[in-house]
C-alpha cells in the first residue's frame, strides 16, 4: 500500500468517526448548557466558591467572572513555579525563573501551552499535574462557557442575560471535559502511553554518555492536552514523544480528540437556538476549509521533488518514521486550525509551502474548528461579517438568526478580528527591528523571519506550538510572548461578550422574502470566503516575506 493511499484510508477513517461522535456528543453538550439540575459534587463545588448557580448574569458581570477567575489561575500557577523547589514530587528540580513562570502561567491559563522550557528536565510531578494539567482543564471551560454564552445572546431576545458563568464553568468541567478524558486516558494507556509517578531513572547509554528520563501522568495530562486543545507536552518532545504517542493507532485518536469538541458544539450551537440547519451551515464552512487545508498540506508534502525526498517518500526531514507524511500532516494541520499546538513533527523542517500552510491555519484565527469554546465563537464572529458584507450588496440591513446587525454589532465584531493581527504583526515588526531578539534566530533569510512570525502567531492566536529552531527563553521572548498570548485570548472575549449582551436585548426581526438564508451552502460559500479574504488581506505581505518567498526559491 502506498503511502497515499494509507493517508486517505486515515483520514476517511478520522472523518468517520468524528461524524459517529456528532450528533451523540452536540445533543449532549446542548443538554449540559441548558440544564437546570445541579448535581451533588457541582453544589459542593459552588459552596466552596461562593455561587449561585441560578443567578442570571448580564455581560459585564459574566466578563468579571472570566477575568476574575483567570487572574487568580495566572497568580496561583506563577507562585506554584515559584516555589517548586520547595514542593514534593519536584524531582530535584529547582523553581523556575520569575519571567519563565509569568509566561508559562500566561501560556497555560490562556490555553495557549506555549513552552520555552523542555517539560522533562523543568517541571516536577506537582507542578505538572497539580498546576499545568488543572490548568488544561480549567481554560478549556472557559472558552466553552463564553461561547455558551454567545449563543445564548442569538437565542435569547430582550433580556441582557446570559447564563451563569460559575455555572458554565463547572459544568462544562464535570460534565464534559472529565468524562472523556477518563476514558481517553485509558485508551491512551492501552496504546502504550504511560501514566505513572517514578521519578528519575536511566535508561542505556546515548553517545557516550547516560541517558535518562523521568515518569509522569503523561496519559492523563496528553488526553485533556488535546482534548481541551490546549496543547504543550510533558517531553520537549510533545506528540512526537513515544512515552506521549506511542503508535499510528494513538496518534490518530489524538487527532480525534483534538477535533471533537469543536466540531461537535455547532451542533450544540444549531441544538441551543433551535436550528439545527444553522448549525450544519457552520459546521459545513469548517470542514470544508479543515479538508481543504489536510489535503493542501498533504500534496505538498508528498510532492516536493528533489532525489532525497524522492528516496524517502517524500518530505520526511522533522517527522517520525512511525507517522509518516500523511499522519504527521494531518496532526499539523488539525493542530494549527485549532488552538492546540502540540505537535508530532517538527514545522520548521516542513516544507517552505507546508510550513507556510501550518501558520496559515492559526492565522485564519484558528476557526476550522477552532479551539474548544473559541473555535464556534470566533467563526459566529465571521459569520456576522459576513452576513454585513452580503447586506451592503444588496443594500439591506444586515440580520443573523432574527437580530439586527447595526453599528454596534459591527463594531464589535471589526475589533474583534482586529485584536490578534495587531499583536501578531506589532510584536513581529519590533523584534526584527531591535538587534537583541534576532539572536535567538538559528536561521537567517526568509526561514528566519517565519521562526519570529510564527512565534507571534502562535503566541497571539493561543496556539502554542513553535517552529523550532528560535530560541525563545529570553527575557524578551517570555515577556513579549507572554502578553501576545494574555491580551490575544482575553481581549477579544471582552467584545464576544459585549456583543453577545447586545444581542440578547435585541428583539427577534420577522424573516421575510428579502431575508439572506444563512442555513443555505451559498451562505457557507460566502462565509469561507469572507475568511480566506480577510485573512489574506491582513498577512499576505508577512507571509510573502517568509514562507512564501522560502516555498518559490526551493
Amino acid at each position: 500500500m502506498s503511502p497515499q493511499v494509507a493517508g486517505l484510508l486515515q483520514l476517511t477513517a478520522l472523518i468517520a468517526a468524528l461524524a459517529l461522535a456528532y450528533r451523540p456528543l452536540g445533543d449532549y453538550m446542548a443538554r449540559v448548557y441548558s440544564s437546570e439540575r445541579n448535581y451533588r459534587p457541582e453544589k459542593w463545588i459552588y459552596k466552596a466558591i461562593g455561587a449561585n448557580p441560578a443567578a442570571e448574569m448580564r455581560w459585564p458581570a459574566y466578563l468579571r467572572g472570566v477575568l476574575a477567575f483567570s487572574a487568580v489561575s495566572v497568580l496561583f500557577l506563577y507562585l506554584m513555579q515559584r516555589v517548586q523547589g520547595s514542593l514534593p514530587g519536584s524531582l530535584g528540580f529547582s523553581s523556575i525563573d520569575p519571567d519563565q513562570a509569568f509566561n508559562t502561567a500566561g501560556s497555560f491559563v490562556a490555553n495557549t501551552n506555549w513552552q520555552s522550557y523542555y517539560g522533562e528536565q523543568a517541571m516536577g510531578h506537582v507542578v505538572q499535574t497539580g498546576g499545568l494539567a488543572v490548568q488544561n482543564f480549567l481554560s478549556a471551560a472557559v472558552g466553552m462557557a463564553v461561547a455558551v454564552a454567545l449563543v445564548r445572546g442569538f437565542a435569547r431576545s430582550r433580556t441582557g442575560e446570559l447564563g451563569n458563568f460559575w455555572a458554565d464553568l463547572v459544568r462544562g468541567t464535570v460534565r464534559i471535559l472529565i468524562p472523556i478524558s477518563v476514558i481517553g486516558a485509558i485508551v491512551l494507556v492501552a496504546c502504550g502511553a504511560i501514566q505513572n509517578f517514578s521519578g528519575i531513572h536511566q535508561v542505556g547509554q546515548f553517545m557516550g554518555g547516560t541517558q535518562e528520563w523521568n515518569g509522569g501522568g503523561v496519559a492523563s495530562q496528553e488526553v485533556i492536552k488535546e482534548l481541551g486543545t490546549n496543547g504543550g507536552g510533558y517531553f520537549n518532545a510533545n506528540a512526537a514523544h513515544p512515552f506521549e504517542n506511542p503508535n499510528p493507532l494513538s496518534n490518530l485518536f489524538e487527532i480525534f480528540l483534538i477535533l471533537l469538541i469543536p466540531f461537535a458544539l455547532t451542533r450544540t450551537f444549531g441544538r441551543m437556538i433551535g436550528s439545527l440547519k444553522q448549525g450544519y451551515a457552520i459546521l459545513g464552512a469548517m470542514a470544508v476549509i479543515w479538508i481543504g487545508f489536510t489535503a493542501l498540506m498533504m500534496w505538498t508534502e508528498f510532492a516536493h521533488r528533489g532525489p532525497a525526498f524522492e528516496i524517502a517518500g517524500g518530505a520526511m526531514e522533522g517527522k517520525e518514521t512511525r507517522f509518516g507524511i500523511a499522519g504527521s500532516s494531518m496532526f499539523a494541520v488539525a493542530t494549527t486550525l485549532t488552538s492546540t499546538g502540540a505537535v508530532n513533527s517538527f514545522h520548521s523542517s516542513y516544507t517552505g509551502f507546508g510550513g507556510g500552510i501550518t501558520m496559515l491555519g492559526m492565522q485564519l484565527g484558528e476557526i476550522a474548528p477552532g479551539g474548544v469554546g473559541s473555535g464556534l465563537y470566533g467563526m459566529l464572529i465571521m459569520a456576522i461579517i459576513a452576513v454585513f458584507i452580503a447586506g451592503l450588496m444588496v443594500g439591506r440591513t444586515p440580520e443573523y438568526l432574527g437580530k439586527k446587525i447595526g453599528t454596534r454589532q459591527i463594531k464589535l465584531a471589526a475589533c474583534y478580528i482586529l485584536v490578534t493581527p495587531a499583536l501578531v504583526l506589532g510584536f513581529t515588526a519590533v523584534a526584527m527591528a531591535l538587534p537583541t531578539p534576532a539572536d535567538s534566530m538559528t536561521n537567517s533569510g526568509a526561514h528566519g523571519f517565519s521562526e519570529i512570525l510564527y512565534a507571534y502567531t502562535s503566541g497571539a492566536n493561543n496556539n502554542g506550538s513553535a517552529f523550532a529552531g528560535l530560541n525563545a527563553d529570553t527575557q524578551w521572548f517570555n515577556t513579549t510572548i507572554g502578553i501576545a498570548m494574555l491580551l490575544g485570548r482575553f481581549l477579544p472575549m471582552v467584545f464576544v461578550l459585549a456583543l453577545a449582551g447586545s444581542l440578547a436585548e435585541q428583539k427577534p426581526v420577522p424573516e421575510t422574502a428579502g431575508t439572506l438564508r444563512t442555513d443555505k451552502p451559498l451562505y457557507a460559500g460566502l462565509l469561507v470566503g469572507t475568511i480566506l479574504i480577510i485573512t489574506g488581506l491582513t498577512y499576505f505581505p508577512a507571509l510573502a516575506l517568509g514562507p512564501l518567498a522560502e516555498g518559490l526559491a526551493s
